[in-house]
């Protein structure tokens, strides 16, 4: 699956469609800075819906945890 067909959902990502979109944002070979923020916003959209396929991607995503107490 191309994670540029919009038309596909979250819940049909494969352990393989999400190691193929880190591979893409581990390489950082994009031609302009959207393509790469597609697959930033598409990365953490899964770890938000599926975290057990993003699970070892996350360092990707650069979340901290932030305490506003």
């Amino acid at each position: 699956m191309k994670t540029s067909e919009r038309t596909c959902t979250i819940a049909s990502f494969t352990e393989d469609d999400v190691a193929s979109l880190a591979d893409r944002l581990e390489q950082d070979d994009y031609g302009t800075p959207f393509e790469a923020l597609k697959d930033w916003h598409l990365l953490r959209a899964i770890a938000f819906q599926r975290r057990e396929l993003a699970e070892p991607y996350l360092y990707l995503l650069d979340i901290e945890t932030y305490d506003e107490s």
